[in-house]
């Protein structure tokens, strides 16, 4: 089984991908999406968003990392992603399931999902652009509203040429709710193509990644938020390891700090904190009393000192049990 690190813009950036591939044995991560309109971004703008391309296009643990773009012009696409494969990236994904207001009004991500002819002529001029030892793969959602024109989405990448795709199994009007999941959609598609496909959606434990992985008949999952949730997920669904303790969540969020404040991501940096916060105490209760204390601050000390008491009350807690 393959477990693979989604892309989630503005949370998912480098230093996270960073951090969480040195804690677990991810096969791959797709990088938040670079906006194509109509012209070929320098160098600079891939190798902002994706470092890792000064490294052959892997994280210092030694997982791929594959670029995603995000536009509706195929020519333009591909000439990216020409540059983007020669920068070394692991290959080049195409983001159509993205159901953010501000890139649909654009005519990206999951609005092209209405489009499945216009899906088939970008993946096709990607894929004649990028060396063919580069996968060409696709992030889509089942449909806009329908959940039936799944079928359609998926045989427009695999007639284009496609080497794989990742189904969110929700439409973009489902959003995120939870009660809208649609694994058997999956696994009706599976059956009738031969592209492989990798599913993602509502998998935050071992258990449910089971149970995906039962429904869907695949073996391949991508995770995004469950990834932030809990931090050692990819380990705990690939062999059920224990939920990473709290004592190791809050030096991995010391470590996060150390790194995030350096420079001029500093001024960022409360924010960034209360935003991975705010997923972990989804998980852990300590999280969601820490995120009290924080949250009405705006400055970086005072939330690092507040981490480290945390960090200390952990450790004893944590020989009181040993």
């Amino acid at each position: 089984m393959r477990v693979i690190l989604g892309p989630m813009e503005g949370v998912l950036d480098p230093l996270m991908r960073e951090m969480l591939t040195n804690i677990n044995d991810y096969d791959l991560c797709v990088t938040e999406f670079v906006r194509i309109i109509d012209s070929l971004l320098p160098s600079s703008v891939f190798y902002r968003l994706c470092p890792e391309l000064h490294h052959g296009g892997k994280t210092t643990s030694g997982t791929p990392v594959r670029v995603q773009l995000l536009g509706q012009e195929p020519v333009w696409m591909a000439e990216n992603a020409y540059r983007a494969s020669n920068l070394g990236s692991a290959g080049i994904d195409i983001n159509f399931g993205c159901p953010a207001k501000s890139v649909n009004k654009n005519r990206g991500g999951a609005v092209l999902l209405k489009e499945p002819e216009k899906i088939y002529q970008i993946v096709k001029e990607v894929r004649s652009a990028v060396c063919p030892t580069k996968p060409v793969t696709a992030k889509v959602r089942l449909g806009w509203d329908d959940p039936t024109h799944c079928f359609e989405i998926v045989d427009a990448v695999a007639q284009a040429g496609g080497d794989e795709i990742a189904i969110h199994a929700r439409t973009k009007v489902d959003g995120y709710k939870a009660e809208t999941i649609k694994w058997d959609y999956i696994r009706q598609v599976k059956e009738k193509s031969s592209i492989p496909i990798i599913a993602n959606g509502e998998v935050w434990n071992y258990q449910d990644g089971q149970a995906c992985l039962n429904v869907t008949q695949t073996d391949a999952l991508m995770i995004c938020r469950g990834a932030l949730n809990l931090p050692n997920l990819c380990n705990v669904i690939k062999r059920n390891e224990a939920h990473m303790p709290w004592s190791h969540v809050i030096q991995l969020l010391l470590k996060f700090s150390e790194f995030e404040i350096k420079g001029d991501k500093g001024l960022y940096y409360p924010n960034r904190v209360k935003q991975w916060f705010a997923y972990l105490r989804h998980e852990y209760p300590e999280a969601k009393d820490l995120f009290v204390d924080i949250r009405s601050l705006n400055k970086a000390a005072p939330i690092v000192e507040i981490l480290q008491r945390a960090q200390a009350v952990a450790h004893t807690q944590a020989l009181l049990v040993t």
